[in-house]
């Protein structure tokens, strides 16, 4: 007796990336009108809530390898988003700091990250909407899912 394949419509991965998919693509398109690309939007949003940060607190934030971090640190910089300057306690420590601009910037960012919600969520209750990032925070919990999504 063969046993009968399931269809992709049946598993809830299949519409998870489908709407996944599209949520980020138009978010990614929003966010390059600025000149930013997903990455470079969540070192700027983690940096917007420290005066200044390690390379660690982005090592850690975007779940990437120290070089990775150092080009995308680069290239905030060549964009005058992000500076470095050294820690006055240890001259071995490099900081991060936003700039004037990349300080500016973040609440655009933020602007267009609520838009991109409201326009594919917004029709959710806001119960709804709250009962959903509570099954995806379980989600992640329960595989200890640590990597944040950034590509």
């Amino acid at each position: 007796m063969q046993k009968t394949t399931s269809p992709l419509e049946a598993h809830l991965g299949y519409w998870m990336r489908f709407v996944s998919n599209r949520v980020s693509d138009e978010f990614q398109s929003a966010i390059e009108t600025c000149g930013v690309s997903l990455s470079e939007w969540v070192a700027l949003r983690t940096l917007y809530d420290h005066d200044s940060a390690s390379h660690g607190t982005l090592i850690e934030a975007l779940g990437m390898t120290k070089g990775a971090v150092s080009k995308l640190v680069a290239r905030l910089e060549e964009k005058a988003l992000v500076a470095r300057e050294g820690d006055e306690g240890d001259a071995r420590v490099v900081l991060l700091r936003l700039t004037d601009a990349g300080r500016a910037l973040v609440p655009r960012l933020a602007d267009l990250a609520d838009a991109n919600d409201r326009k594919f969520f917004g029709h959710l209750s806001a119960a709804q909407q709250a009962d959903l990032r509570r099954l995806f925070e379980e989600i992640v919990r329960l595989h200890a899912l640590s990597e944040v999504p950034v590509r």
